[in-house]
């Protein structure tokens, strides 16, 4: 078995400090960096609603509930189904929930944020389309080298009227020091994101 690199052995004492030290976390805290900035929502205005309500008044308030425990240990090896709910600042706006384990040398990290608006969320560029998934969803993939360690990850965005529903997932071999098959994060971050969206509607 290979020794791994000194960065990466600190992280793995114990697996939060791996998490802290910031290996793409992106949705630890209320920055929601890869969903939407932080600030005041804007206000509805006619050409944006219309007549009509926005659908959803509030995101899941129990955001680690919305995935099924079947689909973590799958995705996850080791994680507990109960999860870490994310910081907000606004919980009437914005919850999540983040998994992560080492099964062996296996690292998985999975979250899913919420972030509903009182108007339609608006789609965001970049990605390949997602058919099928909300009103339009994207995922964006990349790869990343840390010390020799590559870590691969896919994220998906969805738009559902005035909800956006964002789903992180990557992991890597901190044995091999290979990053996680491409196929298998990128249908992982769907398949969770499918679940995410449709907890939307209880």
């Amino acid at each position: 078995m290979r020794s791994l690199p000194l960065t990466l052995a600190a992280r793995l004492l114990p697996v939060v400090v791996l998490a802290a030290a910031g290996v793409a976390m992106t949705t630890s805290d209320d920055s929601d960096a890869h969903t939407t900035p932080a600030g005041p929502s804007p206000q509805p205005s006619a050409t944006a609603t219309g007549s009509a309500a926005p659908r959803h008044t509030k995101p899941p308030t129990e955001a680690c509930a919305t995935l099924p425990a079947s689909l973590i240990k799958e995705l996850v090896p080791g994680a507990k189904a109960a999860g870490n709910e994310l910081k907000s600042s606004d919980l009437s706006r914005r919850t999540g929930c983040n998994w992560h384990a080492l099964d062996g040398f296996d690292y998985r990290w999975l979250d899913v944020a919420y972030d509903v608006r009182s108007v339609a969320a608006t789609p965001s560029g970049g990605g390949s389309a997602v058919p099928g998934l909300g009103d339009n969803a994207s995922v964006s993939e990349k790869t990343t080298d840390d010390d020799g360690q590559g870590i691969r990850e896919a994220v998906v965005t969805v738009h559902q009227d005035n909800a956006t529903v964002t789903v992180t997932y990557n992991g890597g071999d901190f044995e091999s020091h290979k990053a996680a098959d491409a196929d298998a994060i990128r249908k992982g971050a769907i398949s969770a994101a499918k679940e995410a969206v449709a907890a939307l509607d209880g």
